[in-house]
This record gives C-alpha cells, sequence and structure tokens, in this order.
C-alpha cells in the first residue's frame, strides 16, 4: 500500500482489494503491510458511513417481494441505508439503549434486519436469534444476554415470529422494549393499538434524526458489536462475542481475498441470523460497494424462488452465486430452461463439505466451479476462502486470511485437539488464531473447550494443508464414526454413495453396537424421478470404500433428509433414527425368543436425540409382560446409547 493509498484509506473510503489473489505468496505480500496500517477503520458503523459517503444513490440493498421475476423489489440506496441506520441507532439510544445493552432481534429476510443489525451495533449489542428455536431457549439467550429491547416482525406467517415475541416479552427480566416490524405488504393501520411495552419499529423510527448518532459515541475496535449464539438445535445455546474489530477485519479480509468490489451483485439467501449471511454475505458486500439481494421474507426456503433462481439470475444479474451444498443440490435440480446465467462468475459454498459428486454434477450442468470457504461464528463469519480463478478439488476450502494463523494438530484418545503439530498433507484438527477470533463466550466456563491451554481455537474440523498450502476439510471431529476404536471418517463414505447418480443428499453416522461401539450407517435421499434399492446402493458404496471397517453396515433411504435452518444436514437427528432402528431390530429378536404375537410387540420411538424409548402393552402382552420387559432391558444394556424400557 502506497503512502497515498494510506491517506485515503484512513481519510474514510470503502474497503477495495489491493490486489488479486491466486497463492499464498499473494495473501503474504498483503502481510508486508503491517494490519494497523492497512486497516484503520474501527466499527462497522464506520462501515457503512464511508460507504454511504462513496456510493451515495447506488444500490445497497434489494428485497423481493416474492419469487416471481416479473414482480417489481424494493430497493435502497446507500444514502438510504445510512440515514436509516442512523436513526435505529438514535431511536435505540432513547429508548436507553447503551454500548453493553443488548438489542435482539426475532425478523425474517427482510430489509429492516439490516437496520436492527448495523443500527443495534451503532448502539449497543446486536443479539440476532433464530426464529426456530423454543420459547425456552430463546429467554435463556436474551436472559443471558440481558437484552434490554426486542426487534420483532409483526406477523406469524414466518415462523409464529409475533406470537413468539409477544409470550417471551414477559420472561425476560432485562426487557423494556418490543419493537413491532411491519411486513412490507401491510396496509397502514391494519396492526391497531399496540400493548403497553410495544411500539412501531418505523414510527419512532421514522421521528429521529438521520445525519449522525445523537449519542456521539465513539466506537472502539475493542467494543463488543453482537452477540451470536452456537449450537441451540440441540443441547444449551451459547452466546459468542463479537467485537467490532473483528467483524471490521472479515470484511476487510474477505473483501482482499475474495476479490469484491462495487461492480458485483449478490443474492443472499443466507438467514441474518447467522454469521455467514451476516458477515461475508452482507457486512463484507456492502464495505465494497456490492448490491445485495435479499431473496423474500423466506430467503431460500421459497420453493417459488428455488423454482426460478436461473430467471432471477437472468433478472437481477448477480455476479457471484453463494450457498449451502444442500442448496446447490437443490439447484441442480432446477432446469436453466434458457436462462442466461453468465453474470456469474464465481460460485461459493460453505458451512458443510461439498461432497466431488454435486461439485461435479454442478460443474457439468451450469459450467459453474464451486469455490469452498470456512467460516464459524468463533472466527467471525469467515476462516478461509477459495478466491475466484482459484479452482480446488471438493473439500478444499482456501487459503488463510492475511494475519491469520493456522495449525493442524494430532487428535488426543478421546477426540480433542493435542499439542502435536502435524506436518502439511496429514490430517487433524484445525486450529486458529486470528485478528477476527471472537471475544469469547459470555459464560467463561463455556470458554474452556474453545480453546487449547495456548489460546489457539480448537474448531473441532478435521483437515489437511496441502502443497500449495491450502486448507482441505474432511468433516467434524465429533462426527467421526468409532468403531472399536478405529476412527471413521464419514466422508469416505459419503463420497462413495454420492457418486450413485440416484442420490440427491447422503450422510453416514454411527449406529450403536454392542461389541463395537459404533457401526457405520448411511442415511439417502433420492434424486426427484430416480429409483434405487437400499441394497444396490449399499453395494454401490462398500465396492467404493476401501477400508473394510468403514463398509457400512446399512444405506436407509428417506424421503426428507433433516436440516438445520441454515442448511446443514442435522446429523444428531440421524444418529437418534440409527439408534431406533438397532433398538427395534433388537426388541424384534427378543419378541421372536419369546413367542410374543405381531399384535403385542413394544413400541420403540426416539424421545429427543439422545434416548430410546420401548413401551410395552402390559395388557396386551399378558404373561409375557415381565418376561419381556426383563429380557429388553438385558439385551439392550450392552448398547452405547441411552434407552428406556417401560411397561404400562
Amino acid at each position: 500500500m502506497t503512502g497515498s493509498d494510506k491517506k485515503i484509506h484512513a481519510s474514510g473510503a470503502p474497503f477495495r482489494p489491493l490486489l488479486p489473489v491466486r497463492s499464498l505468496a499473494d495473501i503474504r505480500k498483503l502481510e508486508e503491510t503491517p494490519l494497523e496500517e492497512a486497516l484503520t477503520v474501527r466499527s462497522t458503523y464506520e462501515i457503512f458511513r464511508n460507504a454511504g459517503a462513496a456510493f451515495g444513490g447506488k444500490t445497497a440493498l434489494t428485497f423481493l417481494r416474492t419469487g416471481n421475476p416479473a414482480d417489481e423489489p424494493i430497493r435502497w440506496s446507500y444514502a438510504e441505508l445510512l440515514a436509516r441506520i442512523h436513526q435505529t441507532a438514535n431511536m435505540l439510544h432513547a429508548l436507553g439503549v447503551g454500548p453493553q445493552d443488548a438489542v435482539a432481534v426475532l425478523l425474517p429476510g427482510c430489509l429492516e434486519y439490516h437496520l436492527a443489525l448495523w443500527g443495534g451495533e451503532a448502539a449497543g449489542i446486536v443479539q440476532p436469534l433464530n426464529p426456530l428455536l423454543t420459547d425456552e431457549k430463546l429467554v435463556a439467550l436474551m436472559t443471558a444476554g440481558r437484552a434490554k429491547v426486542l426487534i420483532a416482525y409483526g406477523s406469524d406467517s414466518e415462523s409464529g415470529m409475533w406470537s413468539k415475541a409477544m409470550r417471551l416479552r414477559g420472561q425476560v427480566p432485562t426487557l423494556t422494549t418490543v419493537l413491532r416490524v411491519a411486513p412490507h405488504d401491510e396496509a397502514p393501520g391494519a396492526a391497531g393499538a399496540l400493548p403497553g411495552g410495544v411500539a412501531d419499529f418505523d414510527a419512532l423510527r421514522a421521528a429521529q434524526p438521520s445525519d449522525r448518532l445523537v449519542s456521539g459515541r465513539d466506537i472502539a475496535p475493542t467494543d463488543i458489536a453482537a452477540y451470536f449464539h452456537t449450537g441451540g438445535t440441540t443441547g444449551a445455546p451459547k452466546l459468542a462475542r463479537h467485537s467490532h474489530g473483528a467483524q471490521v477485519f472479515t470484511a476487510w479480509a474477505s473483501v482482499q481475498v475474495a476479490g469484491m468490489n462495487e461492480q458485483g451483485i449478490s443474492i443472499n439467501g443466507y438467514p441474518l441470523f447467522h454469521v455467514a449471511g451476516v458477515l461475508p454475505a452482507s457486512l463484507a458486500s456492502l464495505s465494497a460497494g456490492m448490491e445485495v439481494i435479499i431473496p423474500t421474507t423466506s430467503l431460500l426456503r421459497n420453493k417459488e424462488v428455488l423454482a426460478n433462481y436461473w430467471k432471477l439470475v437472468e433478472k437481477y444479474r448477480p455476479t457471484s452465486l453463494s450457498a449451502v451444498p444442500t442448496v446447490l443440490a437443490a439447484l441442480a435440480n432446477v432446469p436453466l430452461a434458457g436462462a442466461d446465467i453468465s453474470s456469474i462468475g464465481y460460485c461459493r459454498t460453505g458451512a458443510a463439505v461439498l461432497s466431488p459428486e454435486l461439485a461435479a454434477r454442478f460443474e457439468r450442468l451450469f459450467g459453474l466451479h464451486v469455490h469452498e470457504s470456512l467460516g464459524m461464528t468463533e472466527m467471525a463469519g469467515i476462516s478461509t476462502i477459495t478466491p475466484p480463478g482459484v479452482d480446488g478439488p471438493a473439500g478444499c476450502v482456501g487459503f488463510p486470511l492475511p494475519y491469520m494463523q493456522m495449525r493442524i494438530v494430532a487428535l488426543d484418545e478421546n477426540g480433542n485437539a493435542s499439542d502435536r503439530e502435524l506436518p502439511p498433507g496429514e490430517q487433524g484438527m484445525v486450529l486458529f488464531k486470528s485478528p477476527n477470533l471472537f471475544s469469547g463466550f459470555v459464560d467463561p466456563a463455556d470458554n474452556a473447550k474453545a480453546f487449547t491451554a495456548d489460546s489457539w481455537l480448537a474448531t473441532g474440523d478435521l483437515g489437511w494443508i496441502d502443497g500449495d498450502g491450502r486448507l482441505n476439510l474432511s468433516g467434524r471431529s465429533k462426527d467421526l464414526i468409532i468403531r472399536s476404536g478405529h476412527n471413521i471418517d464419514p466422508k469416505v463414505i459419503e463420497d462413495a454413495l454420492g457418486a450413485h447418480p440416484a442420490v440427491q443428499l447422503c450422510a453416514a453416522v454411527g449406529a450403536p453396537d454392542a461389541y463395537a461401539g459404533e457401526l457405520p450407517v448411511v442415511f439417502a435421499t433420492l434424486v426427484p424421478g430416480a429409483s434405487a434399492t437400499e441394497d444396490e446402493l449399499l453395494a454401490f458404496t462398500a465396492a467404493r470404500v476401501d477400508e473394510a471397517p468403514a463398509k457400512p453396515r446399512s444405506v436407509i433411504v428417506i424421503e426428507h433428509m433433516p436440516m438445520t435452518n441454515v442448511g446443514k444436514i442435522y446429523k444428531p437427528e440421524l444418529r437418534a433414527m440409527a439408534a431406533s432402528r438397532v433398538v427395534a431390530a433388537t426388541v424384534a429378536r427378543v419378541c421372536s425368543e419369546l413367542g410374543v404375537a405381531p399384535a403385542a410387540r413394544p413400541h420403540v420411538r426416539s424421545e429427543g436425540e439422545n434416548l430410546v424409548q420401548v413401551r410395552i402393552d402390559a395388557e396386551a402382552a399378558g404373561a409375557l409382560a415381565a418376561p419381556l420387559q426383563a429380557q429388553i432391558r438385558t439385551a439392550l444394556e450392552a448398547l452405547p446409547f441411552k434407552t428406556q424400557v417401560l411397561a404400562e
């Protein structure tokens, strides 16, 4: 960076790529300038102030009302976005929100989400919430974050959000105000009178100044910008603290490595309570002057959006496509039908490892090479990026960000990170230190497992570094299938089955076994219109898995793959399904040995993800009820899975 460049950057220029990144050497060249000189922006608010000044009337956000390409969208310019961010921050300040106070957000995909995010960070600490969590977990998160204000969608059309907000408001001790965001198509006055402690978001916002922060707040890079929750789909969610500096670095580094600039247009279908949608997909794009398209309130869960995706590409001319692998698999079933998608120059995925077959299929159908990245909540949304122009094999997630340190270490006997560093080419757990490392969890007790003794982030991701310095992932340490002490990487099985032309998605998990601890099984969904038997798929997979212990015991075809609402395959539910099948087979064997009539056989079902329950109808089983209960209990005791046998 030259002296004149430094001066321009310091005076409030937006982020711009300094050089095309095509190799690790290019990353190292960026690092020649000390970070404090390369990056002078101190807060996310400053990003929007700089972008507003630089891009003014250029479109920042485009909201699609429907998935119909013929419908006219709603657009906000950079100047309008900055003005509304000022108003939102000033409204929150007037409601008593200060730098230590949290603003919880319960919204679908909408323009106002960006006001809640960036206005919330300018006034205090924003706390995006997953609307599909239970009331109990949402209350726990808001209570832990000491949320003072809740910004909520004023309709139940999306995940019952408004009813949920009304239930939450009496259960969080620190909550003083609920702000209602009206749906974009709601007629004025249709909401009627609001209850006490509830106010209209737009009405209060519009009364505030739009040209400055009334608070006069000087935001430091170390100030906490956001609380993002990790997990929560199973177990207790944890609140990760992001500093302004970490989020700013994510935006700046993403611009450098991915080459983002003001000519770019993207469709952001990631949920905005998730780091991927908020930081690399939104903040980074907007810091560089890109146009970000929000594809309806339901985002890529909207079937009309998916069905018309390529037509929407033809109309809005996005320069990049970004989606999780499960969405890419769904898009692979949508025919181009003559749509012109030549505007897309960069296709990217993350959140889960890409299968080689899906990568090949996407390239074959659409001429798009899928570039992979690695991101996580604890790294403010991004850790490694495969840049445009660098084509890696499936599983290659690219180069580390500038100024980041990365190590691969061996696993210990419990599957955790050891202190033994591995050379390039050897697989182990990925560790990071970086300027965008999170500031720890709100509850200090949660930090113990997140870091090694020497303060490296233990990601839980398994991978290796190739000869070009790129990180390659194989999966998660917690997803390893451990068969008689033998660690089986589920990706080996998934890649084998995923190569079958009839398979849409597949996921391998460990089924409990009394002798081996776990045995590999694999669940699969089929391409619409395709057919294949489970025996055929099992033989196909076994022939392509070299290691005998890794050959799956069964392939189970299911209609729908369980998903998290950010589009990842949800393996805890699959493990529970596998355990239920093992328990059911054990119960059937005991019933046959005792001569129990089919009509009197017990009912087996999963109770959550960690318990399989066997219910015996004592009346139907008659005199066999007691010995049946005793023998089933004895047979199930050997399984490494929690079971419960009840006679009723």
